[in-house]
């Protein structure tokens, strides 16, 4: 009988020990009970029924998923290859185990079919330069759609758009065409402000003649200061009507 009993023992030890689970504090436990949802426990020590309930773990960490790099279509019809990363977490680990079969899976799915459909319907220009709005567009959808499986999609980042190389160097070109129309456009402004200056001098100046000659020196000043061998010295003709005198 001691045989039995010992064996008996180490039977019970099996299942009192199968029936501990701990848990940690971002980890839930998904129970079912004859194939019956009990509920979410945990975290801490929970105890199960030996062959009767079964535990699906599920962790209440964010989970940063990358979004493999897919092909779109712009709406101006460029070919281009985007990949992102999307940022969830379980938040109702019993609908996470139950509404969905693979809710990782799922997820992934989800972000790229939603990638591809959002950004084919914005421009290349839209794309590029409007990433905030996109991004939440994209993170708003992605929600709604993940929100039946327990799950909460807190972002959606863009990472990279590549180019082909021909739309690279149209870009360029582009680029290059822009600042040198602001580097005319500026230059323009600067040459409208000096003439405008130049026409408030030749006013002050067109009431004081004296100060002509007074800049007449002035110029002569700044070019002896240059140590030049010939000097140009200018006369108004005036001056020289004092010594020619009318003809007639």
């Amino acid at each position: 009988m001691q045989p039995f009993f010992g064996v008996l023992i180490v039977i019970a030890m099996m299942l009192i020990a199968s029936s501990i689970r701990v848990l940690r504090e971002y980890e839930r436990g998904v129970v079912f009970r004859l194939g019956r949802l009990v509920g979410a426990k945990g975290p801490g020590l929970i105890f199960l029924i030996p062959m009767i309930d079964r535990m699906v773990k599920v962790s209440l960490r964010t989970v940063a998923m990358d979004i493999p790099s897919q092909d779109v279509i712009t709406k101006d019809n460029v070919s281009v290859k985007v990949n992102a990363v999307l940022y969830f977490r379980v938040m109702n680990p019993s609908k996470a185990i139950t509404e969905v079969e693979d809710f990782l899976y799922a997820t992934s799915q989800l972000a790229q079919t939603t990638l591809r459909s959002v950004l084919g319907g914005h421009e290349l220009d839209e794309m590029l330069a409007s990433r905030e709005t996109i991004n939440a567009n994209l993170q708003e959808i992605v929600d709604s759609h993940s929100d039946p499986w327990g799950i909460k999609v807190s972002l959606v980042e863009i990472k990279h758009v590549d180019l082909p190389q021909e739309m690279q160097r149209a870009i360029a070109k582009q680029a290059e065409a822009e600042r040198e129309r602001r580097a005319k456009v500026i230059h323009a402004l600067g040459e409208l402000q000096a003439s405008e200056k130049l026409s408030q001098a030749a006013g002050i100046m067109s009431k004081n003649p004296i100060s002509v000659q007074l800049r007449f020196l002035q110029t002569l000043t700044e070019v002896a200061a240059e140590n030049n061998s010939t000097i140009i010295f200018p006369l108004p003709v005036d001056l020289m009507s004092h010594f020619f005198g009318d003809k007639k």
